[in-house]
């Protein structure tokens, strides 16, 4: 792969004023922008992992992961809105730093966690710190790389996904321990930290780059009547909702409705991270010859596919098939919903576009999970596949207007 050819910006070269150099410092900071998405993705899954035996341990409803997991999409779409101001005035690098530093400390506070109190309380600055992560550096890399590097970051975030659920297994096999699962994320951030720290000369050198590229949003105030917004933001709700819903209750489904073992089930749930780490690295190499339509269409059949196993067998295998299914639907569809952005909008309204959809698919990540928490918990588990599908319907019902309304404007 010659990364001259992935770098969106000429300007990088000219600062560097040596190629050779140049090529050096770009692999050296993506390696580290990817080691950060891996960072990023580990505690993402730990808690649907963990919930069966931290609500044992702590005598908790079936429902209070959805509480925690709302506060911490909550702090992630606050920091989100707070991203390009934070941008501006730390840059990119320093962002990043403080960011996984707080994600750490609140992993720490995980670890030493007793009641349910603290868990809320810790969960406030890792969403903060998460939400910070992932604008800042989606940012950066659609600044300054191509599509495919976009592709491949979330690829990575889906390893640390899909590496979480496992490191949670392990721990809680060896006496229970879900505290050390989380201490083990949270030592593995702090040497994140210290790596960022030394790398920030690096991110120096783009500095200049990055301040002239983030500009003031254009001035258009009409933009929710651009045609096929709502569909659009409703696609990009329903997609979160969708994907965060199959990880947070996945394990506890397989527990009391297929008849699985806490710790089996907390390793099934990394399987379907991994669906979607192993969809987002493929997509990564077909996306410049498939369109983000079909990609996305692509993504809706095979979830499709994955829910009717779990709804129609009750094989073991067969379930661990359709959640790795679900897994790898999912992964093309948000990294090409977002690539579609200036094609659906046009390049002048993109900037704001963006930031908008992610805030509507956070807060589909915010206040779908907890919900079906407690629907769940009212009428039973075993309607945790005809949710998935219902969410599926809206998306694609969706995701198909804003289709007819792009093809009718061509």
């Amino acid at each position: 792969m010659d990364l001259q050819n992935d770098i969106k910006n000429d300007k990088t070269v000219r600062i560097c004023g040596n190629k050779k150099e140049e090529v050096k410092m770009t692999i050296l900071l993506l390696m580290i922008i990817y080691i950060a998405f891996i960072s990023l993705g580990l505690p993402d899954s730990m808690l649907g992992a963990a919930w069966p035996t931290i609500r044992t341990d702590l005598s908790l409803p079936i429902a209070g992961a959805g509480l925690i997991s709302m506060i911490i999409s909550g702090g992630t779409i606050i920091s989100s809105f707070l991203s390009c101001k934070l941008i501006n005035k730390l840059g990119t690098g320093k962002l990043t730093l403080i960011s996984v530093f707080i994600t750490a400390m609140a992993l720490l506070g995980f670890s030493i966690s007793k009641n349910y109190l603290w868990l809320c309380m810790m969960a406030i600055p890792l969403g903060l710190g998460a939400g910070a992560v992932d604008a800042a550096l989606n940012n950066f890399v659609a600044l300054h790389f191509s599509a495919r590097h976009m592709s491949w970051l979330h690829c990575f975030w889906g390893i640390g996904a899909t590496t979480g659920p496992i490191i949670m297994s392990a721990a809680i096999s060896q006496k229970g321990l879900w505290q050390k699962g989380y201490f083990t994320v949270a030592f593995i951030q702090i040497c994140l930290v210290i790596i960022l720290f030394v790398s920030l000369p690096l991110w120096r050198t783009y500095s200049k780059i990055e301040q002239g590229d983030i500009t003031v949003e254009d001035q258009n105030q009409h933009v929710f009547q651009l045609p096929g917004i709502r569909p659009a933001l409703l696609s990009f709700f329903c997609y979160c909702a969708l994907e965060s819903t199959a990880g947070l209750w996945g394990a506890s489904y397989l527990v009391q409705t297929k008849g699985v073992g806490t710790v089996v089930a907390a390793g099934w749930i990394s399987m379907y991270y991994l669906g979607i780490t192993i969809g987002r690295l493929i997509n990564g190499f077909i996306s410049a010859k498939l369109s983000n339509p079909i990609l996305i269409r692509a993504g809706q059949f095979i979830i499709c596919i994955g829910v009717i196993l779990l709804l129609i067998f009750n094989k073991t295998y067969v379930n661990l098939l359709g959640l790795i299914l679900i897994g790898m639907g999912c992964a093309p569809i948000y990294p090409s919903m977002l690539h579609e952005t200036p094609v659906r909008f046009g390049k002048e309204n993109s900037s704001k576009l963006m930031g908008i959809q992610m805030a509507f698919a956070y807060i589909g990540t915010t206040l779908i999970p907890p919900t079906l928490g407690l629907i769940l918990g009212a009428f039973g588990l075993q309607l945790y596949p005809v949710f998935i599908l219902v969410l599926l319907i809206v998306m694609t019902a969706s995701s198909e207007k804003i289709n007819l309304i792009v093809s009718k404007r061509n």
